[in-house]
């Protein structure tokens, strides 16, 4: 026996046997399955940044202020590599790290032979200002910009809000649940309904 023939038992006399119906997927699925879409991309992404990060020494820097606009305007994101000093040159930005302080994002306006083959003492200024800084770094490496995302800064640090990551995961958690959560199929709806039981062909 099959279902299809208890189906057709089941059928008043007369009635036209229709076959299988049709699956159809409600607006739910389709929501539920862009969000996880998205959630996998930005895993790939967050993954990809991570090995980046390690490899060929990638990583994130937060514009606070505009001294760099227009070109990189507050609340921007850049994307910057660690390279040698030997390999500055001017109108490159690079980001300068400096002792008991915080880093400085700016223009090379110069570069010239340091203390040693690996240094290089350059000077620098933000799009914004008049001048240069006010007095030069000593380097044996920076981090050159290769990019800049505008206004995403804010989201970034929202993200690290401990709360917000916490909000983040239950979220996901409870997607990932409800997408692959056993669902009665229609048909078997349908049998129940009619009162016919369910036999496997």
């Amino acid at each position: 026996m099959t279902r299809r023939s208890l189906r057709e038992q089941a059928a008043p006399i007369g009635a036209p046997v229709s076959g299988p119906p049709a699956r159809r997927r409600g607006l739910g699925h389709a929501i539920a399955d862009i969000l996880l879409w998205i959630a996998a991309a930005a895993g790939v992404v967050c993954i990809a940044l991570v090995i980046l990060a390690f490899t060929a020494n990638i990583t994130l820097i937060m514009f606070r202020t505009g001294s760099m606009s227009p070109t990189i305007p507050a609340g921007s994101v850049a994307i910057v590599q660690k390279i040698p000093a030997s390999a500055i040159e001017v109108g490159d930005v690079v980001t300068v790290d400096r002792e008991d302080d915080l880093p400085v994002t700016h223009r090379v306006t110069s570069v010239v032979a340091g203390a040693s083959e690996a240094e290089r003492v350059i000077t620098m200024r933000g799009d914004a200002n008049a001048s240069d800084d006010p007095y030069p770094y000593a380097v044996t490496s920076v981090r050159i910009v290769l990019f800049s995302i505008p206004g995403i800064a804010t989201v970034i640090v929202a993200m690290g809000n401990p709360f917000v990551l916490g909000g983040i995961t239950v979220a996901a958690a409870l997607l990932v649940v409800w997408a692959f959560w056993p669902r009665e199929s229609r048909e078997s709806r349908e049998l129940r309904r009619t009162g016919t039981p369910e036999v496997d062909s």
